[in-house]
C-alpha cells in the first residue's frame, strides 16, 4: 500500500498518474497546502521541505520498515524501480528518460510555477516578470515539440514517467499564455495521454479532494503559501 500526501497540484497530479497506470493499491491523504496543512508536524516528517506530494510506502522491497520519500520526481522514479513499470530497463532508454524527467523537474516545472505565479497571484502584475516567463514557458513547449516530431512519447517507444511528469504541466497552458495548436506534435501528445483510462482516472481523484470552484488563492490563502522565509523551517 502507498499513502500519497497529496494536493491537486501538478506535481501531485504526477503520482497519481503512475498509480492509476501501475494499478498499485495507495491511499489519498489531502494536504491542503492553501490551509497551511504542508506545516503540520506529522507531514514535515516525511517531506522537510514542506511540500507535496509525498509517499509512505508500507511494502518496500527490502522487507523493512515504512520508506518514505518527498519530491516527485524521486517518487516517480522509485516507484517505476518498485514495479519494473514505465521506464525502459536498456541503458539508453532508462538514461533518456531520466534526463527528460530531470529536464522537467529542473525546467518546465519550475519556469511554468513562475508563469503561474507572476501572471496569476501575484498582487501586483509585473510586465517584466509575467513577459519573461510566458517567453520562456513558450521555448520549453518549443523543446518538447520539436524533440516530439518524430515519436508518440518522450521516450521513443514507451510511455513512462517522463511523460507523466510533464503532461500535468502542461494542462494549464492556457493560464500560462500558451495556445497548444503553436505546438503540433506537443499537441498531438496531449491528446494521446489526456484520452488514456488511467489520465482520467488520476484527475477524477483529484476534484474528490479539491473540487471545482474550491477557491484555492485568496488573500489568507495567498500568506500561508507566498509569505514563507527561513523563520518557517526554523520555528
Amino acid at each position: 500500500m502507498i499513502d500519497l500526501h497529496y494536493w491537486a497540484t501538478p506535481n501531485g497530479h504526477k503520482i497519481t498518474l503512475f498509480l492509476e497506470e501501475a494499478g498499485l493499491p495507495y491511499r489519498l491523504i489531502p494536504v491542503n497546502i492553501a490551509a497551511g496543512d504542508q506545516f503540520k508536524p506529522d507531514f514535515l516528517k516525511i517531506a522537510p521541505n514542506n511540500r507535496i506530494p509525498a509517499i509512505v510506502d508500507t511494502a518496500p522491497a527490502d522487507g523493512g520498515a515504512p520508506l518514505s520519500l518527498f519530491e516527485s520526481g524521486a517518487i516517480l522514479l522509485y516507484l517505476a524501480d518498485k514495479t519494473g513499470q514505465f521506464i525502459p530497463a536498456d541503458l539508453r532508454g532508462r538514461n533518456e528518460a531520466m534526463q527528460w524527467l530531470f529536464w522537467q523537474m529542473g525546467g518546465l516545472g519550475p519556469m511554468a510555477g513562475q508563469n503561474h505565479h507572476f501572471g496569476t497571484y501575484a498582487p501586483e502584475k509585473l510586465p517584466y516578470a509575467i513577459e519573461r516567463y510566458v517567453k520562456e514557458t513558450a521555448r520549453l513547449y518549443a523543446v518538447l515539440d520539436r524533440h516530439l516530431a518524430d515519436r508518440d512519447f518522450i521516450v521513443n517507444g514507451h510511455y513512462s514517467i517522463a511523460d507523466m511528469a510533464c503532461y500535468p504541466w502542461i494542462v494549464p497552458h492556457e493560464r500560462q499564455q500558451q495556445r497548444l495548436e503553436d505546438f503540433p506534435n506537443l499537441k498531438r501528445w496531449f491528446d494521446a495521454i489526456a484520452a488514456r483510462p488511467a489520465t482520467q482516472r488520476a484527475y477524477a481523484r483529484a476534484a474528490e479532494v479539491n473540487p471545482a470552484g474550491t477557491p484555492t488563492v485568496n488573500e489568507a490563502s495567498r500568506k500561508v503559501l507566498f509569505g514563507q522565509d527561513a523563520t518557517t523551517i526554523r520555528r
